[in-house]
């Protein structure tokens, strides 16, 4: 492993601003000019901004938005048509659970990608380098995973998602191409910090919400109800609920039965490295 991180990687072109973001700045622009020159419009001019607020906001709450810029809920139709899905795993590592979720990835022959708080990475590196020497995905969730995230600006989005990215790098070998906001929330600010930095923002297709819910027969219903080809899916070994008592989390109880139902409906699994090139392929970026 390198002793010091790889250098960020520049993109080649100028981010590709959203439809809908430039929609909305030419409602900023109507409303203004409005309040200016027509007499009595500055109350419509002002409900056009505030509704105009109110759907970017819903944007950002809404995880699996590509309204705010390109998001990747499923894999490419490439990886569909090959019935590829991808299990995929935040919050991580946990020294308790992690350990434990590795061996039953191997004893299924199955492979994850991890979407690891780089924070916690950095406090557990031999655990991060066992999921990559086992064959796993280690992809970026933020340094910190911090409740406020879909509020910070763009230095805000720069020092958590760019620390992540050095920390990773450093840990790995190589700059995670795939990025997960924490809770899947963001603002229109997230997008062009992605770009610069070469990253996919990931979400998912359907999630067990393992988080919340502590019965593994529920959790594995959200995750295999109508599964097919091109899913991605989400569990997670850190921050889980108890499945069964302290330092057991319910993933553990839905892992294998998941990986069983997976392989009876001849699903292969792949890690997000194997299946979604990084985002600037096409300009020569690299992962």
């Amino acid at each position: 492993m390198p002793s010091s991180p790889l250098p960020p990687y520049r993109p080649p072109s100028r981010w590709p601003r959203p439809r809908f973001v430039h929609a909305s700045m030419g409602v900023h622009a109507a409303a203004g000019a409005a309040a200016v020159v027509l007499p009595g419009a500055e109350a419509w001019a002002l409900s056009a901004v505030a509704l105009n607020h109110a759907v970017l906001t819903g944007a950002g709450l809404w995880p699996r938005s590509g309204l705010l810029g390109p998001n990747l809920h499923r894999l490419p139709a490439t990886e569909a048509h090959r019935q590829a899905v991808a299990l995929t795993l935040d919050d991580g590592p946990d020294p308790a659970i992690t350990p434990q979720v590795l061996d039953l990835l191997d004893a299924a022959g199955a492979r994850a990608t991890f979407f690891c708080i780089a924070e916690r990475a950095r406090r557990h590196p031999a655990l991060v380098r066992r999921m990559v020497e086992r064959g796993h995905s280690v992809q970026n969730h933020s340094a910190t995973h911090r409740h406020h995230f879909s509020l910070l600006g763009p230095a805000g989005f720069e020092r958590e998602v760019g620390r992540a990215q050095t920390l990773l790098a450093d840990l790995t070998g190589t700059q995670p191409h795939c990025f997960r906001a924490p809770a899947g929330l963001r603002n229109p600010l997230l997008d062009p910090v992605l770009h610069r930095l070469n990253l996919h923002l990931v979400s998912w297709t359907r999630r067990g919400f393992d988080t919340r819910d502590g019965d593994a027969t529920r959790v594995l219903a959200r995750l295999t109800r109508d599964l097919a080809g091109g899913d991605i899916l989400l569990l997670h070994d850190g921050h889980g609920r108890s499945g069964g008592g302290a330092g057991h989390a319910v993933v553990l109880d839905v892992l294998p039965r998941l990986l069983q139902r997976c392989k009876a409906a001849g699903l292969r699994l792949v890690t997000l490295t194997e299946a979604v090139p990084p985002r600037h392929a096409a300009e020569g970026g690299r992962a």
